[in-house]
């Protein structure tokens, strides 16, 4: 049975830069993976020799991006989010993650959200 987990980075940048890497086809290239198209509210997301088919459901600018997987058969566990927050006494910026994965599979996911992650900061010159 698949869970939720949620994971949260602290990066400095504006909410803005951030949105355009959690929220765009060219963003999404630049750190998720290989190749992103986009057809619609479909995204179709490419690795080396895979990839999934998600549709964007929410979208608020600058807050939060919701993809809900289409080849998934556990509606309630089929998205994975991205949500920006801005604490409001420090200013400081968190991407907060929001994703599913088997219990046997979680360490491995978690590990898979970092290393992108490290490349999110890499692009955004951290």
């Amino acid at each position: 049975m698949r869970s939720k987990y949620e994971l949260e980075y602290t990066l400095n940048c504006s909410p803005k830069v951030l949105f355009s890497r959690l929220s765009t086809p060219e963003g999404l290239c630049e750190w998720f993976a290989d190749n992103v198209i986009v057809e619609g509210d479909v995204f179709t997301f490419h690795w080396s020799k895979s990839e999934s088919k998600a549709r964007l459901i929410t979208l608020r600018e600058n807050k939060l991006v919701r993809f809900e997987w289409l080849d998934s058969e556990e509606p309630s566990t089929n998205y994975f989010e991205f949500r920006i927050n801005i604490e409001e006494l420090s200013g400081s910026l968190a991407l907060i993650i929001s994703d599913f994965a088997e219990a046997e599979e979680k360490e491995d996911a978690i590990f898979l959200w970092d290393s992108q992650i490290s490349d999110l900061k890499r692009l955004l010159g951290m």
